[in-house]
């Protein structure tokens, strides 16, 4: 069947199979993949806006023993290197968050063998006491499952603990590719494929929402990238928990995977108009200005994106692999209307937040300016 025959059917709302996807991510035909994906977008979201939010990733540790050869983030236990922050200094990265108009926190870290159960139950409830209108986006499968195993209590047990301290919504980081042979080479001790999607299948039967990821870019084959997008269709099918899809490219720099030549805007172009196309149940796709910079995650908001993602006032694990880009509020809401839209603010729900015509776009403030000194956002960008 000839290309433009796929493209029309996905476009006509019609399910594409796997072997579809394969299909259009060996396609060189970026035009009209991104026509289609566009015309998809409009179909599910035919208001004149497209969406941001403001939030800020904050790593409450880079000790891990996961080892992912493809982070450049973190460190063994008894590194010096390593770190937990404590409340005070955690607390003023909220209370500076809140300054610059954000209302969600990305609370991520790693595998650290120091910290129990207990310990995030009341990390979370101090949060959540100290900041009540602050939403927890907090923790991700591969965290959930550690300490499922490390506390041996069950993962909705986990999840029923961290959901009563405080947690709001949850992550998808660590997925990277939903395929075991993938996963054991790039990150031989974090969860199964299967274990990440249950965590989310366990949240989700609680009414806990969130988002799904992929890492891609690196040792996994185009099928491969399909079947990650396969068992997150399946697994939305029966849920339907997962808030929005945040794809994003592998950075090389600085990991034990830099000899893999870094993935660029075309590829990226095409993964994220190919998943528009083939994820119809998910509503919201968000595009990935942390690591194809601005003016590729704009285009991205024409290839399948409704959401430009968050300002990112804090950012560590993609500037840790050498990635580091900046924006502004101003700028963020410029690369909306540029792309031909509005710009509205959302939560982690994409419940719109504010009237932009009260909302005025402002330039950077200090502290938006010196946040690249702390980029921060494990298992490589999430998502909010």
């Amino acid at each position: 069947m000839p290309l433009c025959d796929v493209l029309e059917r996905t476009v006509g709302g019609e399910r594409l199979s796997t072997e579809d996807a394969v299909r259009l991510l060996e396609s060189h035909d970026l035009t009209a993949l991104g026509a289609a994906a566009d015309a998809v977008t409009r179909r599910i979201h035919p208001e004149s806006y497209r969406t941001y939010n403001i939030d800020r990733n904050i790593n409450y540790t880079n000790v891990c023993t996961s080892g992912c050869r493809f982070c450049a983030f973190s460190c063994e236990p008894g590194d010096p290197r390593g770190y937990v922050l404590d409340r005070d200094e955690l607390f003023g990265k909220i209370d500076e968050t809140i300054a610059l108009g954000g209302d969600q926190i990305l609370l991520q870290g790693g595998m650290n063998p120091e910290l129990h159960l207990r310990w995030y139950e009341n990390l979370l409830h101090d949060i959540h006491v100290t900041f009540p209108k602050i939403n927890i986006h907090g923790l991700s499968p591969p965290e959930i499952d550690w300490l499922s195993r490390n506390s041996q209590v069950s993962i909705a047990e986990v999840l029923e603990r961290l959901r009563a301290a405080g947690l709001g919504s949850l992550p998808g980081g660590g997925a990277e590719i939903l395929v075991d042979r993938v996963r054991c080479e790039v990150s031989p001790h974090k969860t199964s494929a299967d274990r990440w999607l249950d965590v989310c299948r366990q949240w989700h039967r609680l009414g806990g929402r969130g988002s799904a990821t992929m890492m891609f870019g690196h040792v996994e084959t185009l099928a491969e990238r399909a079947r990650h997008l396969q068992v997150l269709r399946q697994l939305q099918d029966e849920t339907g928990g997962f808030t929005a899809f945040i794809a994003w490219t592998f950075q090389p720099g600085n990991t034990r995977m830099g000899d893999i030549a870094k993935a660029g805007a075309h590829e990226y172009l095409k993964t994220l108009a190919v998943a528009r196309l083939f994820l119809d149940n998910f509503t919201n796709l968000q595009s990935s200005w942390v690591t194809q910079g601005l003016r590729v995650g704009q285009l991205g908001l024409r290839f399948g994106a409704n959401d430009l993602g968050s300002l990112m006032i804090e950012e560590n694990v993609v500037a840790a692999a050498g990635t580091s880009f900046r924006i502004s509020l101003a700028e963020m809401r410029e690369a909306i209307e540029q792309a031909g839209f509005a710009a509205r603010r959302r939560n982690v729900f994409y419940e719109i937040q504010s009237d932009p015509a009260r909302e005025k776009p402002r330039t950077a403030t200090p502290q938006e300016t010196a946040r690249s000194d702390a980029i921060d956002s494990p298992y490589g960008r999430d998502g909010s």
